[in-house]
């Protein structure tokens, strides 16, 4: 998320009570999650074994649980609970707007572009010419559409990321990291009906120009699709995920979160993608592997029984 304007570090500090430590003329031009800062964003760190990425990230200035050696350039923001602290700034710089119609006042909607019956549009929502909303898609506050969409009935755009902190001393242990990102979907895509593509924490989550999903598909938040990919039914992508251009997942493909789908890559139907795969090859299995290999396993897995029986007759 980049706010709408530059804040100075000395205001974010006071804002949430932390120990500044570094540069004190820093100014914080937005606030993102460690795999997508760039300079001048806030980011939070609370496990010791995160301190070096965060510290050599590009983040600016770093909200820190424990006193370390401030690289140079940057801001350290010292106190007890980052996480809560991150949270702060989210609700105060991207509060919750209550909706009051069904179309929002604030919402741009371009020429040509008809909304079916049902259709709620959130706040701040930009949406490009010549796209056709089908009945009741539920359109989440900041999403950007582009041009010639189509979104079929039922699909939601923008909701929360599946994200907490758990915290093993409180009753109610799952602490939720309120979201701030975006959803964005470039021009020439279709989304099928009963999709769910969630917002990210702070980023984006993006679907390439001319990818075209199937129904019931989850992208999670942060993932970034590439341009035309083509999914079909009830594949499930997982947070922060990069699905690189060409890609095709057949049916109830499930894929990680934060890993990368080569280009050009295919995986076929049912299969788990639990870490990165090359592009240009096609895939079959859970966890996946080479689909031919795959296939040649299975033949001889199913012989097994035959030869059995001869090794024991012989």
């Amino acid at each position: 998320m980049k706010f709408a304007k530059g804040i100075p570090v000395q205001w974010v500090a006071e804002f949430i009570g932390a120990k500044l430590i570094g540069d004190k003329d820093q100014t914080a031009t937005g606030i993102n999650e460690i795999h997508k800062v760039m300079p001048g964003d806030i980011c939070f760190v609370d496990f010791e074994k995160y301190y070096n990425a965060s510290l050599n990230s590009a983040a600016t200035i770093i909200i820190i649980n424990k006193e370390v050696a401030c690289p140079v350039g940057k801001t350290l923001l010292v106190l007890h609970d980052p996480f809560s602290a991150y949270i702060k700034l989210v609700n105060h710089f991207r509060p919750f707007e209550p909706a009051s119609k069904m179309i929002s006042d604030s919402a741009a909607i371009g020429e040509g572009t008809h909304l079916q019956p049902g259709v709620f549009v959130g706040n701040h929502v930009t949406i490009g010419k010549d796209c056709l909303i089908h009945p009741n898609v539920t359109i989440y506050d900041h999403t950007v559409i582009g041009d010639n969409v189509i979104i079929h009935a039922g699909t939601v755009l923008g909701a929360d990321a599946f994200y907490f902190k758990r915290r093993k001393d409180k009753e109610v242990q799952y602490d939720k990291m309120v979201s701030c990102g975006r959803v964005i979907i470039e021009s020439d895509v279709e989304v099928g009906a009963g999709c769910t593509i969630d917002k990210g924490v702070s980023g984006d989550t993006i679907i390439g120009r001319g990818t075209k999903l199937d129904n019931h598909i989850h992208i999670g938040h942060g993932a970034v699709i590439g341009k035309n990919c083509l999914f079909a039914a009830q594949v499930g992508i997982g947070g922060k995920a990069i699905i690189e251009d060409e890609v095709i997942l057949w049916g109830q493909v499930g894929v990680s979160k934060d890993l990368v789908v080569g280009k050009g890559a295919i995986v076929l139907a049912q299969s788990g993608v639990p870490s990165s795969i090359e592009g240009g090859k096609t895939y079959f299995g859970s966890p996946v592997t080479d689909a031919k290999a795959k296939m040649k396993e299975l033949t001889w897995i199913k012989r097994i029984p035959e030869l059995w029986d001869k090794v024991m007759k012989s």
